[in-house]
């Protein structure tokens, strides 16, 4: 050994936490002779006994606890420098991981990100989609820097902040039975077929979610999960369906669909936007946090 060797100091770490050339192994995925090779080379390169071994295991001696303690140190600020680095792109551009449920990609996102682009040339975005369920733990778990979903409150083990607001709708063939409302309860049209998607919910959570706003389920025989194509099968006359309403005015004119607006107080729902405590490490993320916190004009 040349120089101090990071994989040595890694099982020297595991060997003093342990307490156990053994139980080090088992946590480094290492035969404990490998565990003991790698020890015996750093003792060999400082030339100092870091380790005493005896019957129950080992502990470090006075100069190994210094060296633990720097040791720790080192190995911290060596993965800390990895995560930075890993946040840029092969090109040396930043990169930053975001994470959203369909709606807000569809009506928020695009606006928010080109406005935050304009100003970081030198950025760029990985957007994934994602169900608003499992977004707050892939931030959590560092799978994604920045994450966007819709809830009640807030997710545990995320910092979360108020995103966005939005209503869901009730949409109809402009030809149907309840084209002549303009805005009805969800109880009003359990008599007809409902394409539905729970994403968040499934049908049990989602009648838990809204209470005793409906009487009885909601008829589904078919689940279609991307907006366009629900309202393609309501043109078709398979059902109705809710979808959100500016999502919804989209497709209105072209399709010949009617939008009711629902009085339910379920059909207005809120939008989190979460990070991690990584985030905060990473400019380009943090400023575009910043960016989509700016309120829309």
């Amino acid at each position: 050994m040349k120089k101090l060797d990071i994989a040595a100091l890694e099982a020297f770490i595991a060997a003093v936490e342990e307490k156990s050339l053994s139980k080090a192994s088992l946590r480094e995925n290492l035969v404990t002779s490998a565990i003991s090779r790698r020890i015996a080379e750093l003792e060999s390169y400082l030339g100092k006994t870091l380790l005493q071994r005896h019957g129950r295991g080992v502990e470090p001696t006075p100069v190994g606890t210094v060296l633990y303690q720097n040791a720790k140190s080192i190995v911290r600020n060596i993965k800390l420098t990895e995560e930075a680095v890993n946040d840029y792109d092969s090109h040396g551009s930043a990169k930053i991981r975001l994470m959203s449920n369909p709606s807000s990609i569809l009506q928020f996102l695009p606006t928010d990100i080109a406005r935050f682009l304009k100003q970081h040339k030198n950025t760029s975005i990985d957007l994934v989609e994602s169900h608003s369920y499992d977004t707050p733990r892939a931030v959590a778990e560092h799978l994604a820097d920045i994450g966007v979903y819709h809830a009640e409150q807030p997710a545990t083990g995320v910092i979360s902040h108020l995103y966005r607001k939005d209503r869901v709708g009730l949409v109809v063939p402009s030809t149907h039975a309840l084209a002549a409302r303009s805005e009805l309860y969800l109880e009003e049209a359990l008599e007809y077929d409902l394409l539905g998607y729970f994403p968040r919910h499934s049908l049990d959570q989602f009648l838990v979610h809204v209470g005793s706003a409906l009487s009885r389920p909601p008829n589904v025989k078919l689940q279609v999960s991307n907006f366009e194509t629900r309202c393609q099968m309501i043109r078709e006359g398979l059902g109705i369906g809710v979808v959100p309403e500016r999502i919804a005015q989209n497709y209105l004119q072209q399709m010949n669909l009617k939008l009711l607006r629902l009085k339910d107080g379920w059909a207005e729902r809120q939008f989190f936007l979460c990070t991690n405590d990584k985030t905060s490490r990473n400019p380009a993320a943090t400023a575009l946090v910043q960016c989509m916190l700016q309120k829309p004009r």
